[in-house]
């Protein structure tokens, strides 16, 4: 057996990243599957005849099919709206819904609620109708009249623990007909070291949700505040008066269908309307 010379290459050198077995030329799958980025029929990724398929683009695909609930920004109905968001189109949110796995240490989170509720003789899903984890956050959207039983379980069990409501938090959804009102809160567990939003919905018609001051005394401002804005009515609360705007103060200033008013300006001798009233007359 002779030695090679030092520098000189075989006669069929290997390729530097050989394919692994049963891969087909093109960076096709064994089975015909395309790769990441590519649909069927198509070249390379962003190809005339290729479509890219990530799931940011599918999201915003799926986000534009949702029926049209608000035009504009200031309710215009019937003149152009000067404001420059007159083409706004506000889409219809979708109900989020998260399957398992949801990862980290949100599944266990998960499976110890779900076995304090029971131990308290009430099923995870009749308490809690949708679990979603989003962004590094996990949130159960809980059944009103079943609010405090999920913030007992979550404060009093050795495994979930979580001690401190950070804050409550009022939005409002016009257009989700039935849950318009939306109380969010804030959870944190000290011996953990994890977070939890708890959100909670009532129709506008009835927006009653239960206080939860016996379970957590820090959200007594947070659901004044709540209330004083939104008109979120916290059965239970001791004293729930307004805390931003005067007594008489009339309406919830940050609801979405609240007037939006407005100061005039003067500039120059010529007086600039308010955003509400600013049309274009023709």
């Amino acid at each position: 057996m002779t030695e090679k010379p030092p520098g000189k290459q075989p006669a069929n050198p290997q390729p530097a990243n050989p394919q692994p077995s049963g891969a087909q030329p093109g960076g096709a799958q064994p089975g015909g599957a395309p790769p990441a980025g590519i649909r069927p029929g198509g070249g390379p990724a962003g190809g005339p005849s290729s479509e890219l398929v990530a799931p940011a683009a599918l999201a915003g695909r799926e986000r534009l099919s949702e029926p049209v609930v608000r035009r504009g920004m200031f309710g215009v109905q019937d003149t152009p709206d000067t404001s420059g968001y007159g083409g706004l189109l506000v889409r219809q949110s979708p109900r989020l819904s998260s399957p398992r796995p949801y990862g980290g240490y949100f599944d266990e989170v998960a499976d110890r609620l779900g076995d304090a509720l029971e131990r308290a003789g009430l099923a995870f899903s009749e308490a809690v109708e949708r679990v979603v984890a989003d962004r590094g956050e996990l949130t159960f959207y809980v059944r009103r009249e079943h609010l405090l039983a999920v913030a007992r379980e979550l404060r009093d069990d050795p495994a979930l623990a979580f001690e401190l409501c950070l804050g409550v938090s009022g939005v409002h959804y016009p257009a989700d007909a039935g849950n318009e009102l939306h109380a969010v809160y804030h959870l944190v567990s000290i011996t953990h070291n994890r977070r939890l939003r708890v959100e909670v919905s009532a129709p506008d018609a009835d927006p009653h949700i239960p206080s939860v001051m016996s379970v957590y005394p820090t959200s007594d401002w947070h659901e004044r505040e709540t209330w004083d804005f939104f008109g979120i009515i916290f059965d239970g609360h001791p004293a729930l008066t307004r805390i931003e705007m005067p007594d008489d103060w009339k309406g919830h200033p940050q609801r979405k269908d609240y007037p939006l008013g407005g100061i005039p300006v003067e500039y120059r001798g010529a007086t600039v309307p308010p955003p509400d009233e600013r049309r274009a007359y023709q």
